[in-house]
Order: C-alpha cells, then structure tokens, then sequence
C-alpha cells in the first residue's frame, strides 16, 4: 500500500553512537574476564569453592533486592497515604536513597562472576552510593545542558513514524492552539485514513 508520501532517495546514514559501539566490545571483554577469574580460582583452590562463592553470591543478591524492594514500596505506600490525607510528602527519606543501586547491586551479585560480585559489594556501600548518584546526576544535568531541547510541540513537529519497508506515515499535527499542520502531502487531509497493515 503507498501512502501518496515520496520515501528520501538517500537519507543521510545517522552516526552510531559510542555506547553502540563499544557496549558488545565490552560485554565481551567482562564475559572472557569472569570466565578466566573463575578458571583462575577453581585452579587455585576447588571448584567447590567457586560453587560456594557463586552460590553465596546468588542469595546475598537475592537478599539485596528483596530489602530494597521492600523499602522502596515501604515509601510509596507511605507518600501515597501522606498525600491522601492532604499532607505533602517530605521530598527526600533519608532511607530512601539508593534504592536503585541497592538494586543494582543485589542484582550484579546475583550474576554469576567475581568481577560482577565485587561491583555489586561495592554498589552496598552508602558512600559508593552517594559518589555514583552525584556523579550520574552531573551527567545527566550535562546531557541536558548539551543537548539542544527546543519546545515539545517542535519535537512532535520534527516526529516522523516509518513502517518498516522504509514508507512515511501518513499523518498529521494538531497544535494547542487549533492549528493543523500539512501532512507530507502538503494538503490537510479530511478522508478517513485507510488502516496500516503489516
């Protein structure tokens, strides 16, 4: 089915990002790094210890995200009984930070591996915690700052849906004030649209 729109000749190829590249690059190297300590430690002891510590890991970071999750619907339920009875919920728990990275941690030591343990040991600590959560906050205020936001009503100007063979969507945009934008046609269609098949 055509939808009356010209597809680009030849749309520019976007650039891939870094984490795009270097993520598969990275897993890999973490995979061939677990597997060797692993190697390395049954070698140097017994296989029932690395089942030990794998194990122990396993219901320690069990244990982690249970609390955490816990806690975390503790507060929610708290903050949506405080705001219920008309009362403004404080804006930080001390108890509430680092939830996420308690998560994160539970989970690193569930996964099997020595590295991804003592990642996940390290992400328990409150001072690991509080470092990473500034750290992440400054990136992402930085991003913010880089990137260049304009208003949302352009970015769903800018907004364009594809079908997978490559085709343009019909469609239209109608702004807060009334205003219907022209669809890549470049006429207001009226008709009824006939339905996207697959």
């Amino acid at each position: 089915m055509t939808t009356g729109a010209q597809t680009p000749g030849n749309p520019a190829r976007p650039r891939r990002s870094r984490l795009r590249t270097f993520l598969p690059l990275g897993l890999a190297a973490w995979l061939v790094l677990e597997i060797w300590l692993l190697i390395v430690v049954a070698g140097a002891s017994s296989g029932l210890v690395v089942f030990l510590v794998l194990v122990a890991g396993f219901v320690l970071g069990s244990v982690v995200i249970k609390r955490a999750g816990r806690r975390a619907f503790r507060n929610l339920s708290e903050t949506l009984q405080q705001q219920q009875s008309g009362v403004m919920p404080a804006a930080a728990r001390p108890n509430s930070e680092g939830n996420g990275l308690m998560m994160l941690g539970g989970l690193l030591l569930m996964i099997p591996g020595l590295v991804s343990d003592a990642v996940g040991l390290l992400l328990l600590l409150p001072p690991v915690q509080k470092a990473v959560s500034r750290t992440a906050e400054r990136t992402f205020e930085r991003k913010l700052r880089e990137a260049d936001l304009g208003t949302l009503g352009g970015a769903f100007q800018q907004a364009r849906m594809h079908r997978p063979d490559g085709k343009v969507v019909q469609g239209e945009v109608i702004r807060d004030d009334g205003e219907v934008i022209r669809d890549d046609r470049g006429d207001a269609a009226r008709e009824p649209r006939p339905p996207l098949t697959h």
